[in-house]
């Protein structure tokens, strides 16, 4: 809400004839620049913009702290050195937008400042600026109010600019590897490509339901048999699922398929790219991550899916049917509303395997009844050609040596449809679009898909990732009285 004080000083600036919120400025320098090359700036005369964070009066001079997006810099103001523009210093409150033109200098205590000869409004604030440590400490609070959490608390740019970073990185790995980046379908008559539940919305135009897509597999693989060898996606999915520290409805990985590669290759190739944006990033493979040392050295652990499990828990799940689940999610006491094979399989690896792991690991050879998109192992078709990297108990990855049989597929779908009629809605839909696609032919492939909330949350040492994305979900708020419904 607006502060009455500040209106009230928006209304002198008008009478002034000066417009508090003119069209542009022109910036010639920022505060970074100038603070770490202060020996080629000294003396010299810049314009800068930004944000005032801070304004102390110690008589004849005026100090202001100026936010701009590279960094913060001081401002010294003698209002006897100011042009015409002197008559607005009183009506400059924390929060304004302001241009700054003057000379790059030090004060008698050595600090970088711009030492003012003209002050342009560009942005009267109106509201009142919470103060850091006091007013902006409540985390639902920041992610609610993501654009004063930027502001108050200026570290938290850090994060989106390392996620930038982690994203231009895979880009360009993918790009000189000569891989071509698509866009696919977000609303979808046939959602597919993971176990999830999905949004469903309505298409009035074509009269019919559509859903969010849960994820990009079955349009980038339509790709692969068109003919593209090498493709990948950035892309935003969504899945109608709860809300926690490593999980968002709305939710950003990147895609890529090559044909003619396994998950052999591809789990080179994530080694080369997880460990390559680590040390891009930071100079080094290692990092510390809750206190901990995380190494990202290739190669990467190898952990056996099956074999791991039936040594901490004596359990084979490779075999395992429904009505086996069911005695096991029992007598282990696991949380799993669901109790088929593939949902007692995936809380014995949470209870037994998950915890065990922190440096980077991939997690090989699931039950093939867990995966219906993936080829089954060569001399154990018991289980499938998957993997997924794990990185500080997290998942990040998930692969497979993609299943290119349509026969194959077909049955696979059919056991999934089964399952969805027994209750499980996170079980696939039958896609019969992408059946008749990959009847035309599909060249062996690998394919992979890549969290990258997950790994920027690891990589700027948060604990959650509400911290690296811009705009987490959030209940809405009552507009009545500010409670959350």
């Amino acid at each position: 809400m607006a502060d009455i004080e500040k209106l009230r000083k928006l209304e002198q600036i008008r009478a002034m004839g000066i417009d508090p919120y003119p069209y542009s400025y022109k910036v010639s320098a920022k505060s970074r620049d100038i603070v770490s090359d202060y020996a080629g700036y000294e003396n010299r005369v810049v314009e800068i913009a930004g944000r005032l964070t801070g304004m102390r009066d110690m008589g004849k001079l005026l100090f202001f702290d100026l936010l701009d997006q590279s960094g913060k810099i001081q401002v010294l103001v003698a209002l006897s050195g100011l042009d015409k523009s002197a008559v607005i210093i009183p009506l400059l409150d924390v929060g304004d937008i302001v241009g700054v033109m003057g000379r790059v200098g030090k004060t008698k205590k050595g600090e970088i400042s711009v030492v003012a000869e003209s002050i342009t409004l560009l942005s009267k604030s109106l509201s009142i600026m919470p103060e850091k440590f006091h007013g902006l400490t409540d985390t639902e609070l920041r992610y609610r109010k993501r654009f004063l959490d930027l502001i108050v608390n200026y570290d938290v740019r850090e994060f989106f600019l390392v996620r930038s970073r982690i994203l231009k990185y895979f880009r360009d790995f993918l790009d000189n590897r000569g891989y071509i980046e698509f866009e696919t379908p977000v609303l979808q008559h046939t959602y597919g490509g993971a176990n999830a539940t999905p949004f469903k919305t309505r298409y009035e135009a074509l009269d019919t339901d559509v859903y969010l897509r849960v994820a990009d597999e079955l349009y980038l693989k339509r790709l692969i048999i068109g003919g593209f060898e090498r493709v990948y996606e950035v892309s935003k999915d969504f899945r109608n699922e709860d809300i926690d520290s490593t999980h968002n409805p709305e939710f950003t990985q990147i895609e890529c398929y090559e044909a003619y590669k396994d998950y052999n290759d591809y789990m080179k190739m994530t080694e080369e790219m997880i460990g390559g944006v680590v040390k891009e990033i930071f100079g080094s493979y290692t990092i510390e991550y809750c206190g901990k040392t995380l190494d990202f050295t290739p190669p990467f652990e190898r952990v056996y899916w099956v074999e791991e499990l039936k040594k901490l828990s004596g359990i084979d799940v490779s075999k395992m049917s429904d009505e086996e689940a069911e005695r096991i999610a029992i007598k282990e006491a696991l949380q799993t509303n669901v109790r088929n094979a593939y949902h007692v399989a995936d809380a014995l690896f949470d209870k037994y395997i998950k915890p065990r792991l922190w440096n980077p690991a991939f997690v090989m050879d699931f039950p093939q009844y867990m995966c219906p998109l993936t080829k089954r192992c060569r001399g154990n078709a018991l289980l499938s050609e998957r993997f997924e990297l794990y990185v500080a108990g997290k998942e990040e990855a998930n692969c497979y040596s993609e299943l290119t049989d349509p026969v194959e597929q077909k049955e696979k779908f059919e056991e999934q449809e089964a399952e969805r009629k027994k209750g499980d809605s996170e079980a696939q839909p039958n896609d019969k679009d992408f059946l008749e696609a990959i009847e035309y032919g599909m060249p062996p492939t690998a394919g992979i898909g890549i969290s990258i909330d997950r790994l920027s949350m690891i990589l700027t040492g948060n604990a959650s990732i509400k911290e690296v994305i811009a705009f987490p979900a959030m209940r809405p708020e009552n507009e009545k009285d500010g409670q959350k419904r």
